[in-house]
């Protein structure tokens, strides 16, 4: 069958624009990403199940903490574990080896801790991270050309506000640390997933066996899982904000 020429030409450039990239997704309102880090032994034996119940997505920022050791498996998850939430569709993502702070770290070191924990994935047979959370939120400029040159395209941080793709920059996303104090500002985060921005929240432990000012109770947790599934959020992984920003 002979097309019209001037369809053949619309035909022409939008495959021309499929192989470049199409422009980003709008944000969708009611959009919430759940990060989980410091790989706390709860995140294995107690969030994931409940995450597969509901039908979220997740990403679990892992390292190798130095104190309390990580070599403690009563507090934090084996390397096997961590692999077996990459078996169940989860994300794993880089949380520097040690926990080392960016702001006190020189570029190379900085590479070391990145290559270090990408070593060990490598080992274990899991994708090469994709996306960081910077270690107790603390950022430096020079670490955005790092992760750049690693390979990384979104990285996470603290803040307290909402994440906007149109105006934000995909190395300094926001979130919300979900703490055992703090219910009513979560909730109230929530509601800002909309116009245009989604919410990320942190969280450490459910509960937090090695760090306990930042658990997160197993009651709260599962209250909000509840409330995200009966407001009818999407819940997604760090990775999947990618389809929403500008290449």
């Amino acid at each position: 069958m002979n097309l019209p020429t001037h369809l053949l030409l619309v035909l022409s450039l939008l495959a021309g624009a499929e192989r470049v990239g199409a422009r980003p997704r709008p944000v969708p309102d009611r959009l919430v990403v759940l990060t989980f880090d410091d790989a706390a032994l709860t995140h294995a034996t107690y969030v994931a199940p409940l995450l597969k119940k509901y039908g979220f997505g997740a990403t679990f920022f892992v390292c190798e903490f130095r104190e309390p050791p990580f070599a403690d498996k009563t507090k934090y998850m084996s390397w096997a574990q961590i692999r077996e939430l990459h078996r169940q569709g989860f994300e794993v993502g880089s949380h520097t080896l040690t926990h080392r702070h960016v702001n006190k770290l020189t570029e190379s070191e900085l590479v070391a801790e990145l290559d270090s924990l990408e070593s060990r994935c490598r080992a274990q047979r899991l994708p090469r991270p994709r996306t960081f959370a910077y270690p107790g939120y603390d950022t430096a400029p020079r670490a955005l050309p790092v992760l750049r040159r690693q390979g990384y395209r979104l990285a996470r941080t603290g803040g307290d506000r909402p994440y906007d793709p149109a105006r934000d920059n995909p190395l300094l996303i926001p979130s919300y640390t979900t703490l055992a104090t703090n219910r009513q500002q979560i909730l109230d985060a929530l509601a800002q997933a909309k116009d245009g921005r989604l919410v990320v929240l942190t969280i450490h432990g459910v509960p937090d066996l090695a760090h306990d000012w930042v658990t997160t109770p197993p009651a709260l947790f599962e209250e909000y899982l509840q409330y995200l599934h009966d407001h009818h959020y999407r819940v997604v992984a760090l990775r999947d904000v990618a389809r929403y920003i500008a290449d």
